[in-house]
């Protein structure tokens, strides 16, 4: 079985961090900075595609600008910041009890470049429990199904042993164009509604719950 999570509002709450250097880089391209609210909306689209729905341009200069601009601030706020990339609680004992699982294969969809991603995974000594890592170096951005298509392809799991984990509706979006299951968590960055909405299969409240919700969506 394989078992995908975004990463972003799923497994690390990295919200400040967004929305602060969001509107750093706003600011330095002189545009009103996103409110809090409009940054949560965009969180989980791949950096270039969230950056162009908050700026409302197709400038292309402009967004990439905007995009480095993001990135070389979130670089920088990390030297020395390491704890600001926080696991939420309850994900490292469930991932610890799914990886122990030896007919459960793990894997990352995310928004966040492989570079972030395979930084974060380090720092939380999780790189061991990831088969499949998935992002938009690779991928068109959420909810476009081909990261999932990828991962299921790597991993040899059919569309009938995968499910989506994620706290937004791109998440839930994703999983539906890819014909799996999908569990959306409400301690993430979308209201828990909007995913219901969106067709989530099942909602949990706490890590603690998704081992038993995965048996029972995939029974």
């Amino acid at each position: 079985m394989l078992v995908m999570f975004d990463m972003d509002g799923t497994l690390i709450d990295t919200q400040s961090l967004i929305c602060e250097h969001m509107a750093t880089a706003f600011r330095g391209a002189d545009l009103p900075a996103p409110t809090p609210e409009e940054v949560r909306r965009i969180i989980g689209l791949s950096l270039p595609v969230a950056i162009e729905r908050l700026a409302g341009s197709q400038d292309d200069s402009l967004i990439n600008r905007l995009v480095e601009d993001y990135k070389e601030h979130y670089r920088a706020s990390l030297v020395g910041g390491s704890d600001r990339e926080g696991l939420f609680p309850g994900a490292r004992t469930s991932l610890d009890a799914l990886r122990a699982e030896p007919d459960y294969v793990l894997g990352i969809a995310t928004g966040k470049g492989l570079a972030g991603v395979s930084r974060i995974l380090e720092l939380h000594s999780l790189g061991d429990h990831f088969t499949t890592l998935q992002t938009p170096d690779h991928n068109p951005s959420k909810p476009h199904p081909g990261m999932l298509l990828r991962a299921m392809d790597e991993t040899g799991a059919a569309t009938s042993e995968t499910v989506m984990v994620g706290d937004t509706v791109f998440d839930i979006e994703l999983g539906r164009a890819a014909g799996v299951a999908t569990i959306g968590v409400t301690w993430g960055y979308h209201d828990p509604a909007d995913l219901v909405a969106a067709g989530a299969d099942a909602m949990i409240d706490h890590f603690s719950d998704l081992a038993p919700v995965i048996r029972r969506l995939m029974d």
